[in-house]
């Protein structure tokens, strides 16, 4: 695998390290863990979308006709 990064970003990267006083490795680290957690949501968030296109009645038409005693 090969990994590249941008001039800007490794500027960007060795300011906030100095700022933060955090490793280099440490917030390309917390960076991506936040990117995979807001695509998983995101993702997630999409399924539902699709499972309820698929579900259109509302809880009314569901319940229509049902009797529960």
């Amino acid at each position: 695998m090969e990994i590249v990064i941008n001039s800007d970003r490794v500027e960007q990267l060795k300011l906030y390290s100095e700022l933060l006083k955090k490793d280099v490795n440490r917030i390309l680290d917390e960076a991506l863990e936040l990117y995979f957690y807001t695509k998983e949501k995101e993702l997630l968030e999409k399924n539902l979308e699709s499972e309820s296109a698929q579900t259109s009645l509302d809880y009314n038409e569901f319940w229509d006709g049902v009797d529960i005693d």
